[in-house]
């Protein structure tokens, strides 16, 4: 009996109980075993399927703010055990969770509105993510977890990665570190069933090239970036460390809440005015939280933690951002690219926000009010500007299994 209707976003806890629970009872084909552990010492658990040596992985859990990738790893681990074919000639490996200390900040029981989902919101700096410290960190500064995961690849030396990210509002896309041909029919075919937008401008994989709607690829790392300030570049994280042993690495994203706005290819008429408006937003709206920020910080001496850190660092990116869409040329004309560089703005100060308003509650500081109410007219104008509608997680979950099957059968086309 499936285990996967009984946990919605699931905890590690539940991850870990779940793949001993295949593992117990599938013993000829699943092995859970712990890969590492956490800068806190929590441990990092692979869950494998089947024995062949050509392997896909798949990663969960690489930002803490986007649970459904837990989800979907128990409903891809269960497909892959009742489809014989899926494991013929490929073994199957599921990383729980690539980063177990933010799984424990961020709280998402089943949010009603952004607002809620904002109220336990947290995602660490670029150089505590796992995927990302590569980076802006050198080799001999990687966190553990980083270290964890590129010992797995560079055991399993896969011909596919997929990691499992998912947006709070927007669309479904795929970003790709090589192309493969094919696979925007199928997820196009599988957003239109489940009624969920494709994200066609998605400013994350702004000036790359698209073999498909909603299907980028990457740059080569030689390429310029498209957001000069932007301190982490794609093209150094652990999405290329599968390129050494011939691989590519598959990035699906699943909104939990949709906006039809997001898939429209149309030209819009002034697209660098447009993007001007928002970047003066955006640093209207950082500074707001940069004054609650430094009026806050004397009362704050001696605290430091994660959620500190990754307010602060959120709210460094503003000024870079906003100068970028100031004074560099769209990347992209369309609706759908504006709309993606709207949804960025407001969401960029509202995490900050949002995470500094969790530290200054947890110290019953004087300014959290005033934040709690910035926060929530916030996350209502993100939502109605959007005409956000929320995605079932059945359906978030069955696109993105969909999505990562069909780029398994690509890839092994491909390396064949």
């Amino acid at each position: 009996m499936s285990l996967l209707p009984q946990l919605r976003y699931p905890t590690v806890a539940q991850l870990v109980a779940f793949a001993r629970a295949l593992a117990l009872r599938r013993p000829a084909l699943c092995a859970l075993r712990q890969v590492g552990v956490s800068r806190a010492g929590r441990p990092i658990h692979l869950l494998s399927v089947g024995h062949a040596r050509r392997a896909v992985l798949v990663v969960a859990g690489a930002h803490a703010n986007e649970p459904t990738g837990g989800a979907t790893l128990l409903a891809l681990a269960e497909r892959v055990l009742g489809e014989r074919e899926l494991r013929s000639d490929t073994s199957w490996h599921f990383l729980l969770c690539a980063d177990p200390d933010g799984a424990s900040l961020h709280v998402t029981p089943a949010p009603r509105s952004l607002y809620e989902y904002h109220l336990g919101f947290f995602r660490p700096a670029a150089e505590e993510q796992p995927e990302w410290a590569p980076s802006v960190l050198p080799p001999d500064r990687l966190p553990p977890e980083t270290q964890a995961l590129t010992g797995v690849i560079d055991e399993l030396r896969p011909y596919l990665q997929v990691t499992l990210h998912g947006t709070d509002l927007g669309g479904s896309w795929v970003q790709l570190t090589k192309d493969l041909p094919g696979l925007a029919e199928p997820f196009a075919k599988s957003a239109a069933e489940l009624h969920i937008p494709v994200e066609t401008g998605a400013s994350d994989a702004a000036g790359w090239s698209a073999s498909g709607p909603g299907v980028h690829v990457m740059p080569s790392p030689g390429a310029g970036a498209a957001y000069p300030s932007m301190p982490d570049d794609a093209r150094h994280s652990t999405w290329y460390h599968a390129h050494r042993y011939g691989g590519l690495t598959a990035v699906v994203e699943v909104p939990m809440w949709a906006s039809d706005l997001v898939d429209d290819a149309a030209q819009h008429p002034a697209p660098a005015a447009a993007i001007r408006r928002l970047a003066r937003r955006l640093l209207r709206d950082g500074t707001e939280v940069d004054r609650v920020l430094a009026e806050a910080l004397p009362r704050l001496e001696g605290v430091d933690g994660p959620l500190l850190r990754a307010a602060r660092w959120a709210l460094e990116l503003v000024p870079g951002l906003a100068a970028d869409w100031m004074h560099t040329p769209p990347a992209d004309n369309t609706m759908a690219y504006v709309g993606s560089v709207d949804a960025f703005a407001r969401r960029l100060p509202l995490r900050a926000a949002a995470m500094l308003l969790r530290v200054l509650r947890e110290t019953d500081d004087l300014a959290a009010p005033r934040l709690d109410r910035l926060v929530a007219v916030w996350s209502d104008a993100f939502a109605e500007r959007f005409r956000a509608r929320w995605v079932p997680l059945e359906h978030q979950v069955e696109h993105q299994s969909r999505t990562v099957v069909a780029a398994a059968l690509y890839a092994r086309e491909r390396a064949a």
